[in-house]
């Protein structure tokens, strides 16, 4: 039960942990072009339309960080002390 525990608080972090260093990059790689923004401006509708999120980067990152999770809490990486009493 222990390592089921801990495996689940592992998993959250490091995939809490992967959203915020991927946004973290995405932020310092990001450029704004204003001139271009204020020339595509004329056509924009006048209502905004909410949805179509891209849901598969935040799929793979939760994979990777519960895969990595997962082999933590098989090798017992940060856990031994916990585990092992």
């Amino acid at each position: 039960m222990r390592r089921f525990i801990l495996f689940a608080i592992s998993s959250i972090l490091l995939f809490s942990m992967f959203q915020v260093l991927s946004g973290w990059i995405l932020t310092l790689m990001y450029t704004p072009n204003m001139s271009d923004a204020w020339s595509k401006n004329a056509g924009l509708p006048q209502e905004v339309v909410f949805g179509g999120s891209d849901f598969m980067p935040t799929l793979l990152v939760a994979i990777i960080s519960a895969t990595i999770a997962f082999f933590m809490s098989k090798r017992g990486v940060f856990f031994n002390y916990w585990c092992n009493r």
